[in-house]
């Protein structure tokens, strides 16, 4: 197979999980349409104790996008100026930049092979009120490991989720381990949107903050805070609500997809590790590529008709710090994420796995 034959793998293929739920999505639609029922009502919190019996959270407050759950949920714990919050910097922009947003200073930690912060370097600062970890690419890190230095140092523990809907630590599903978790439903999650939305999980006094902040600081028509206009639009929950229905059969497909990739790529290039407490629902399979190959690869694939991406290219904590993170940069030089969709035949498999093959074979006979 080549370009010239008109392959053409891309790196997402969303429009399959529409043609699954065709009927069910449209005629969903149709009713939100005919009722005039755009936002709020039963259509929303139907939606949210659907997210409550799959997380099995007390609690859930639906809102506009993954960004806006960080946001309200460090809001709900009265988190702003001069306070710290401990994250990493090698996650999507709005993970920091919810922390800068409520006025609060982000203290970042270099990450592990897991690409999860790591626990071994933490460390407790004056006036720090909060972790807020990410469960990167679809696994969680230790999280009781996090809850005893919370615990120790009485600092919240904020899940960024945005990644690991499904996911799941120690037989509990990710959603009800921590005191709030943000989950986002950006259209390329494994649950995702046709637009922006998200959700925040935890403890039913936690959750009417987060409900209050989302809805301009409105409590019983009674303007509390200063909030933001952050509801969830009732077309995106029914679409959400019915992808639910498939999300399990789907993550199953795509951990076999990427099985199968590590399986015949760990002696070429780095493959991502399963950690032993929690299950990888691979948002993204993310390799590590020998150094100062990432960028020739990612070329030389979309040449050949594969579109990779690469998560995250750029370190969050360069934009506003001068910590060094070692593993952190040298990890966003390197990453290459490859297509990993439920829908990805077992031909595209391979026509992937042996132009990463062909490639290497073709570099080591350059440069040797």
């Amino acid at each position: 197979m080549s370009r010239s034959q008109n392959i053409n793998i891309p790196f997402t293929d969303l429009y399959s999980q529409y043609k699954e739920l065709k009927k069910d999505i449209d005629n969903s639609i149709t009713e939100i349409i005919t009722n005039s029922d755009f936002l709020t009502g039963k259509t929303v919190e139907k939606f949210e104790q659907s997210i409550c019996n799959y997380t099995k959270s007390k609690s859930c407050a639906s809102v506009s996008s993954g960004t806006m759950a960080l946001i309200c949920a460090l809001r709900a714990l009265n988190i702003g100026k001069n306070d710290k919050v401990i994250t990493v910097g090698h996650t999507f922009i709005s993970t920091t930049e919810s922390i800068l947003s409520v006025g609060a200073k982000p203290i970042f930690v270099d990450i592990d092979k897991y690409f999860h912060l790591d626990i071994k370097k933490l460390k407790y600062y004056k006036n720090t009120k909060a972790i807020l970890f990410v469960d990167l690419y679809g696994q969680t890190p230790d999280i009781d490991k996090l809850k005893r230095f919370a615990k120790k140092h009485n600092l919240y523990l904020i899940e960024d989720a945005a990644q690991s809907f499904g996911s799941s630590y120690k037989g509990k599903k990710v959603g009800n381990l921590v005191d709030l978790t943000c989950f986002s439903f950006n259209p390329i999650k494994n649950l995702g949107a046709m637009g922006d939305a998200g959700a925040v999980t935890g403890r039913k006094k936690l959750i009417n903050k987060v409900k209050m902040f989302r809805d301009h600081g409105r409590h019983n028509s009674m303007y509390k805070e200063i909030g933001y206009q952050g509801r969830i639009d009732n077309i995106q929950a029914v679409i959400i609500e019915n992808k639910l229905k498939k999300l399990d059969q789907w993550i199953e497909k795509k951990i076999k997809i990427c099985r199968r990739y590590t399986k015949y790529l760990k002696h070429i290039v780095k493959t991502p590790e399963e950690t032993s407490w929690s299950k990888h629902t691979y948002y993204a399979y993310v390799i590590e590529t020998p150094i100062n190959t990432r960028n020739k690869l990612k070329k030389y694939l979309l040449n050949n008709g594969i579109s990779t991406n690469i998560n995250y290219r750029e370190p969050t904590h360069l934009f506003n710090s001068s910590i060094k993170l070692p593993k952190t940069e040298y990890v966003c030089n390197n990453i290459l994420s490859l297509p990993c969709y439920h829908s990805l035949t077992i031909n595209q498999q391979d026509y992937i796995i042996n132009k990463i093959k062909e490639f290497y074979i073709n570099e080591k006979n350059i440069t040797s």
